[in-house]
């Protein structure tokens, strides 16, 4: 199956590195507006962007296929105009994308793995499974958290009456590191090189936020949807057994 990924910042990168691992998937394509970024500072580490992504795509399939070249886009319409042989994208850009690159990608026949949150808000949800049911294409929702073996254990037991009636539930986090940089941004630093600001800026008037964009809401859901929608979709699974007051 030839992948195209549509963000390949922190997040894109790790997946970037999960699909090497396919047999039946070869990455054909990446897509950012941004050539080159530092994300040292996140749990991500390292570098990551057009340049560092397509080297390491090329690097490990050149093993096998000598000369192996990925190509590489700033504007995800062009890449599905250019390369018709993708089979399916992973998108993994920054909130406020999510329901715009997958809707266009699922009508044009193009199976959909999206990072999460899947959305920015409820009524692009509402389209997102519009679209995916209109068009039968395969999609999935990016929440590695659900097909651990810790979630799956859990619901057994709870399924299973392990531990009683559930009459509660306390979940949290810290939001690690996003909580350092929340708020509305100050500073408006130059546009870094390398940089394609409309592609990124994407749709919606949003100043210009590099580093904070997942967590303003005119730009995504803050830490809430980045970090909540991992939890509530696991407390969501549970309550399948109806052990719950």
């Amino acid at each position: 199956m030839n992948i195209a990924i549509i963000g390949v910042g922190g997040q894109g990168k790790t997946n970037m590195r999960a699909l090497l691992g396919e047999a039946e998937a070869q990455i054909i394509a990446v897509c950012d507006p941004r050539e080159e970024a530092d994300y040292s500072m996140f749990y991500y580490g390292g570098k990551a962007g057009r340049k560092p992504v397509k080297a390491d795509i090329e690097k490990h399939y050149s093993e096998k296929t000598p000369n192996y070249r990925c190509a590489e886009y700033e504007d995800f319409r062009k890449m599905l105009e250019t390369e018709k042989a993708v089979d399916a994208i992973l998108c993994a850009t920054p909130d406020h994308l999510h329901a715009y690159v997958s809707i266009t990608c699922m009508k044009q026949g193009k199976h959909v793995y999206c990072e999460k949150p899947l959305t920015h808000n409820v009524w692009e949800a509402r389209q997102v499974a519009r679209v995916a049911k209109e068009t039968g294409v395969a999609t999935q929702l990016g929440n590695q958290g659900h097909s651990g073996e810790g979630i799956r254990m859990t619901c057994e037991w709870i399924w299973d009456g392990a531990i009683g009636t559930i009459r509660e539930v306390h979940a949290w986090s810290d939001a690690g590191g996003w909580v350092n940089h929340a708020g509305r941004p100050k500073e408006t630093p130059a546009v870094p090189a390398g940089f394609d600001w409309i592609c990124g800026k994407g749709r919606g008037p949003l100043a210009r936020i590099i580093l904070s964009m997942r967590l303003t809401i005119g730009a995504a859901g803050g830490p809430m949807a980045a970090v909540a929608s991992a939890t509530w979709l696991a407390i969501t699974w549970m309550r399948r057994s109806g052990r719950w007051i």
